[in-house]
């Protein structure tokens, strides 16, 4: 599509939208196909993090743009409808955060722009045709967790040197998933440490998951990042205090809500970088033009509340390599 006929398409948009819409007292309509359940403490932070990374890039809420939300809470085939809803409503752009709610929202009709929030290997995953020219109407933040998974591996065995039994708590219906399960798997087998796969695929499931997890024993616990089960954090955290099984993750706020130690990427610094999408495209730039960008930022959270609850003594110089502890 013509960039004039993709101006056209956004309501006859022109270079200085975001100014036009303040003097005309109209907000554009942003949609945002959030993957957890309304209200819980992931889903409120997600959105209070997005409001004020779009802050920070000059959007403000109610000025601006108008946010409309839509929850899934965990169910990814929802995402269709969803999508459809948004757009009917008004929505002229669309924030996705999974990889389902991604390919729901490019296949809304007209096309809208969609922008990633957080989405794990876009190009393999067939998101966008590569990184440096996504084309169509996506373009956002990749994450690299596909190549942190392993990394916390280290981590895991500087916390519990004697660590041979790692279960793996992922999410089937994500496609990313299965193949950081076996990343890590492979990874593990050449330190002598064995991985134990559990699917969690709807909120509903995790108490029974748990248990059969809890079950056999393991030494250390990786929570394998999928934006549906991280609106679950807080729980799986608590259960694995619980059975006293530390945890690890590359998803930062899992350390914030009772995990032990994650090793990846923050949301806020994500979600601010996401939101110059938004401004770059509310002012009239082509999304399918626009880079998708990998971060450059990796953060070293430690939980030492969580660690005293599990009566673990860290090593020194680990907590002094954290960007964050929690204490």
């Amino acid at each position: 599509m013509q960039r004039r006929e993709f101006i056209a398409l956004l309501g006859g948009a022109t270079a200085n939208w975001p100014v036009r819409a303040l003097a005309q007292k109209a907000p554009v309509r942003v949609g945002f196909l959030a993957s957890g359940a309304a209200g819980s403490a992931n889903s409120t932070a997600q959105i209070e993090n997005l409001k004020q990374a779009l802050r920070e890039n000059g959007l403000v809420d109610g000025r601006d743009y108008v946010l409309d939300v839509q929850f899934a809470a965990g169910d990814y085939e929802l995402f269709p409808d969803m999508a459809r809803k948004l757009v009917q409503a008004g929505a002229r752009m669309l924030l996705v955060n999974t990889i389902a709610s991604t390919r729901a929202a490019q296949n809304v009709n007209p096309p809208v722009p969609v922008v990633m929030l957080t989405i794990n290997d876009p190009v393999g995953t067939g998101l966008v045709a590569s990184l440096a020219r996504p084309g169509g109407y996506t373009t956002g933040m990749a994450t690299l967790h596909q190549d942190l998974t392993p990394k916390t591996l280290e981590f895991q065995r500087e916390v519990v040197p004697k660590a041979a039994v790692i279960a793996a708590l992922f999410n089937p219906a994500n496609p990313t998933n299965p193949p950081f399960v076996a990343r890590l798997s492979v990874a593990a087998g050449a330190k002598g440490m064995t991985v134990l796969p559990f699917a969690l695929k709807l909120p509903s499931e995790l108490d029974a998951v748990f248990s059969a997890l809890a079950e056999q024993r393991p030494d250390t616990l990786q929570f394998i990042t999928d934006s549906g089960n991280v609106d679950l954090t807080d729980r799986i955290a608590a259960l694995a205090i619980k059975h006293r099984i530390p945890t690890f993750s590359n998803y930062s706020q899992f350390a914030v809500l009772g995990g032990l130690l994650t090793y990846g990427t923050t949301e806020r610094d994500l979600f601010t970088r996401a939101s110059s999408y938004v401004r770059r495209i509310l002012n009239g730039a082509a999304p399918g033009e626009l880079p998708v960008e990998q971060p450059t930022k990796i953060a070293l959270v430690i939980n030492l509340k969580t660690a005293k609850a599990l009566d673990l003594s860290l090593p020194p110089t680990l907590i002094s390599r954290a960007d964050e502890v929690i204490e």
